[in-house]
């Protein structure tokens, strides 16, 4: 069980606060159920989800020496674009990276999209509305998560991690 003031990443939703754990009941049933209320810290609502709940992924956030291990791995990652015309079949295959709730999937999944979309600029060729809403998809939670675990504001992130890239490739 989580605690009261712990960061979570919560489904699609991203980093969250537990910012309350509160029993409601039910009168028509008798039934007591115990739920966390979470705060996202990159949106302005409040999510309230049974503890006891497995229909939307929750666990801890990585740590900050996960975080700063998981980037010093990204100047060594091959990660080709992914290409199908298939439309649906495209976006299965971001939909199941996204799901895995994985940093080094979504790290994957970035760098793929984002080769696919510099091949596209490169060749002047339009970039896919499909591929554009996964790669957003996938900075939000890998920022979010990433500034969260980093204690530093998400839009430093990109700053952050070109950095330390550099710094390898400079050592390297």
């Amino acid at each position: 069980m989580y605690k009261v003031g712990e960061l979570v990443l919560y489904g699609s939703t991203g980093v969250c606060r537990v910012s309350e754990i509160k029993t409601q009941g039910f009168p028509s049933t008798g039934e007591q159920r115990m739920y966390y209320v979470l705060k996202p810290l990159y949106q302005s609502c409040v999510i309230s989800v049974p503890v006891d709940s497995d229909k939307v992924f929750i666990r801890p956030i990585i740590s900050r020496e996960e975080a700063e291990r998981l980037i010093s791995l990204i100047p060594g990652r091959q990660c080709p674009a992914y290409h199908n015309r298939a439309t649906r079949e495209l976006a299965q295959h971001y939909d199941a990276m996204l799901k895995s709730h994985s940093c080094e999937d979504l790290i994957d999944l970035t760098m793929s999209i984002y080769a696919k979309k510099q091949d596209s600029l490169a060749q002047k060729r339009r970039f896919g509305s499909v591929d554009e809403r996964f790669l957003k998809q996938a900075e939000d939670l890998l920022f979010g998560e990433l500034a969260a675990a980093l204690e530093i504001p998400r839009n430093e992130v990109r700053g952050y991690i070109a950095a330390r890239v550099s710094d390898a490739e400079k050592a390297g």
